[in-house]
């Protein structure tokens, strides 16, 4: 185990959001901007953005790390940048209200199709469909889950189809 695994999770956190110079085995180097560090295998995923081209994303395997230098700090847009890598594509970000009127929309709808459904969790925010489906905000197909994946794909179809009508 070299010094980069034994560091603990804390210490790796302070490296997220920098430009930053690995040194690997067999004296390879690499250079981006530190995205994560995986806490089980030590992993630096490092991310970077060549002008006029999509960002891309490396992989330094822990085991490999041999030393890792801290070149500059990142801004807000840097940071801001780098959380968008993991976002999903269609993120989109709605009010109380809008969830609300969301999931009522969508339990009125399955209610009319005669589809059995609840609302579970301390404030009723998930829908539960005939107990062994739940669906979380923002009510989306994406956004079900169940153990049974032939209940999983034919309400995730449903809500494909309900929400192409609105």
């Amino acid at each position: 185990m070299n010094d980069w695994q034994r560091k603990s999770p804390l210490d790796w956190e302070t490296y997220v959001n920098k430009w930053v110079k690995v040194v690997a085995v067999e004296k390879h180097e690499y250079e981006g901007w530190v995205l994560t560090v995986d806490p089980v295998s030590a992993t630096i995923v490092l991310a970077t953005f060549p002008e006029n081209e999509k960002g891309s994303l490396s992989f330094v395997m822990g085991h490999a790390v041999q030393q890792v230098e801290i070149l500059r700090e990142g801004d807000g847009d840097t940071k801001q940048r780098l959380a968008r890598i993991l976002a999903p594509q269609e993120s989109q970000a709605y009010s109380p209200e809008e969830l609300e009127e969301r999931k009522k929309a969508l339990k009125a709808w399955l209610e009319t199709n005669h589809i059995p459904v609840g609302e579970q969790g301390e404030q009723g925010r998930t829908l539960s469909v005939a107990g062994v489906l739940s669906i979380e905000p923002p009510y989306g197909p994406e956004q079900c889950s169940s153990a049974n994946e032939i209940i999983l794909a034919r309400v995730q179809g449903l809500l494909q189809g309900y929400l192409q009508q609105q």
